[in-house]
């Protein structure tokens, strides 16, 4: 049997303190027909010179400018040809067959466009823990429309070791199915480019949730993230990854939200604007910006968003039952068990029953 191809997806960025390391563990995963292919965005430390000790056993696409996570990964996206591609942060390690498990769970729901594996975190340099704790265990979204990891912080002890459907993955370490790829892309970008960097992933998801795809969560095996961002540390991290957050809130909302979900939602929504808006006013004037590239980005925000829901195959409940306060998961049962849960209306149906998109 022909095995599996898997292009390993890499976007580096003054990356010299893991890249090295990442490689190494990603580079010994069997199993699989592995690509890996990294795109430099313009790094001023050791990162080159690091990847140029690989040569030969990666591809590498050196960009002369920083042009951001989202369409970084798009020109690696591009440039591959694979069944799988499997993004990966420089700061993540993966242990031996991760690649393989996350693989073999995909193929068996052909109406999975998104696995994603248990994610522990790690300590700054890859330094173990003390005690082992969850780093992300899939991504869920709240009323309010925050989007978290489940798990974040908790620690790994009983929970999450089943596997799940949740609403989507972490792009510092998800494997997409090269079928829901091109199904979900919009003028060939799969990341949207003007979401520059932060909550890419999650409008991935949102979106590949709209067009009838499912994200699979598996522990089979596990992989480390040195996690440099999160909800609660706006104050150490640079300005401009603030500003980009409070931009992608509006603009993931603008392309995605339907109208069943402002009827369901609508509150906890505006409620989270006030506080997003009052703090980038009061507390944090540098996101200000971030409105003004909501408006300069409203012409293209808006012709996707057009495409998307003209194309959309959720039905509004279907969607609603993933905006809970706590995280919304649902047990990864057999395919002919799922695809008969589903509605039996045109626009509910999965991916592997509709005569439209591949089985």
């Amino acid at each position: 049997m022909t095995k599996p191809t898997v292009c390993v997806s890499i976007v580096t960025f003054n990356s010299a303190r893991y890249i090295g390391r990442c490689l190494e563990e990603i580079l010994c995963q069997e199993g699989v027909n592995l690509e890996v292919i990294v795109a430099d965005n313009g790094s001023t430390d050791d990162t080159r010179q690091t990847l140029r000790r690989f040569r030969g056993r990666i591809r590498t696409i050196l960009h002369g400018r920083n042009l951001g996570f989202a369409e970084a990964q798009n020109t690696v996206i591009r440039s591959s040809s694979s069944d799988w591609v499997l993004t990966l942060n420089p700061d993540v390690l993966v242990e031996p067959g991760f690649v393989r498990a996350l693989v073999e769970a995909g193929e068996t729901d052909p109406g999975t466009g998104t696995v994603c594996g248990k994610l522990r975190a790690i300590g700054p340099g890859f330094v173990p823990l003390d005690s082992p704790r969850i780093d992300s265990a899939g991504i869920y979204f709240t009323p309010a429309l925050r989007h978290f990891d489940r798990g974040w912080h908790e620690p790994d002890v009983d929970a999450y070791n089943q596997p799940e459907y949740v609403f989507g993955a972490t792009a510092a370490a998800a494997l997409y199915r090269r079928r829901m790829i091109e199904d979900v892309s919009i003028d060939g970008a799969f990341f949207d480019p003007d979401f520059f960097v932060y909550r890419e992933d999650a409008d991935v998801a949102w979106r590949a949730q709209l067009l009838g795809w499912r994200c699979l969560y598996t522990p089979a095996v596990l992989a480390y993230h040195v996690r440099t961002m999160n909800p609660w540390n706006r104050r150490s991290v640079p300005s401009a990854l603030n500003m980009h957050s409070v931009k992608n809130r509006f603009l993931m909302r603008i392309k995605n939200a339907t109208g069943g979900l402002y009827r369901a939602c609508g509150l906890p929504m505006t409620l989270r604007d006030a506080v997003v808006v009052g703090a980038s006013l009061l507390w944090e004037p540098t996101s200000l910006v971030a409105f003004w590239r909501v408006l300069r980005c409203l012409p293209r925000t808006l012709k996707q968003r057009k495409i998307i829901m003209g194309r959309r195959r959720a039905a509004d409940h279907a969607l609603a039952r993933w905006f809970q306060w706590k995280p919304a998961a649902f047990p990864a049962v057999p395919v002919v068990d799922l695809a008969a849960s589903w509605d039996s209306t045109p626009h509910a149906a999965p991916p592997a029953q509709r005569a439209d998109l591949p089985a």
